[in-house]
């Protein structure tokens, strides 16, 4: 029954990856059309109102202790306000194969705070899923990338540390606090924040908002509360049920999806190096978790248990 529930988790993740990769093609159509960082501030309010809205619903809303109510404005710091700030900076001053590359590292980083922080266990063959992984990214990533450390890169590898970071006040609050109240909270407080930075950054940020195609606000809505409010909701559950290792080493198939739905819908090519590299990130990922581990280790303990039980 834990086998299939365990299962059922890394399924459910695995969605949620795909609809991350399609997020990128809706973003890469909101920030040619919006000013970003405003769009992005409203599009996470839009995320944090739906979010506590179904939670009110479900009536699953609770006062929280001192230490949840810290550990939740540390993730929201960390995981919604800084790691935006500086992705938004970031990918305005580099191109999105760096930018991917170094978003590469943070089920490596998260593991290893995972491993100081949280106590997890970093067996040879998780890591080795890690290096499976990251390889398979680079190969996504392909030939011809500009691997010199700018201002960009550098903003953008800070966003990847501030996201690592978060997961790991995430899995520290959630071990009493239900995933979703948590979840609601980071997306409307962390909205407020980037709100905050996008007035100072984009003074007149409001009003490019308005006039746009119709279509084009549907996908604001789309990525909104399908991507971000549902997205978030079941990642934060899994890092509640798994840890925040193990699930952030899903975020390697973002790039792949990310390039089969501009394929889709932008016309981009797909090539052989890359559909090879998404190999390498399933193995990565299948190693990366435990669970090849756990079936070796299953496979292996049925002998003994037949003898001791005969």
């Amino acid at each position: 029954m834990k086998e299939k529930s365990l299962v059922f988790t890394y399924g459910v993740i695995f969605v949620v990856m795909i609809i991350w990769g399609l997020n990128i093609v809706l973003l890469k159509l909101l920030v040619d059309a919006f000013p970003p960082a405003t769009m992005t501030s409203f599009r996470i309010m839009l995320a944090g109102v739906v979010a506590i809205a179904i939670v009110l619903f479900s009536k699953q809303l609770r006062k929280m202790t001192k230490k949840e109510w810290q550990l939740t404005l540390l993730a929201t710091i960390f995981g919604v306000v800084g790691h935006h700030f500086f992705l938004s900076q970031g990918l305005t001053l580099t191109n999105a194969s760096n930018t991917v590359l170094i978003l590469a590292l943070l089920p490596l980083t998260t593991f290893l705070f995972a491993v100081i922080f949280l106590g997890d266990r970093l067996t040879k063959w998780r890591f080795f899923g890690i290096i499976m992984a990251f390889i398979g990214v680079m190969f996504i990533q392909g030939p011809g990338g500009n691997w010199a450390v700018q201002t960009g890169e550098l903003y953008v590898f800070i966003a990847m540390v501030m996201q690592a970071i978060s997961f790991i006040y995430i899995k520290k609050a959630t071990a009493t606090l239900d995933s979703k109240q948590m979840t609601s909270f980071m997306l409307l407080f962390g909205s407020i924040g980037l709100l905050g930075l996008s007035l100072i950054m984009e003074p007149a940020g409001m009003s490019g908002l308005v006039g746009a195609p119709f279509y084009l606000y549907v996908l604001f809505f789309l990525s909104a509360v399908v991507a971000t409010a549902l997205g978030h909701f079941l990642f934060n559950a899994a890092i509640q049920q798994i840890g925040a290792g193990q699930t952030a080493l899903f975020n390697n198939f973002v790039p792949f999806f990310g390039l089969v739905s501009s394929a889709i819908f932008l016309g981009e090519k797909i090539y052989w190096y890359q559909t090879f590299g998404f190999l390498f990130i399933v193995l990565g990922v299948l190693f990366g978790t435990g669970y090849i581990e756990r079936i070796w280790a299953k496979h292996h303990s049925l002998p003994k248990k037949a003898v001791k039980h005969i």
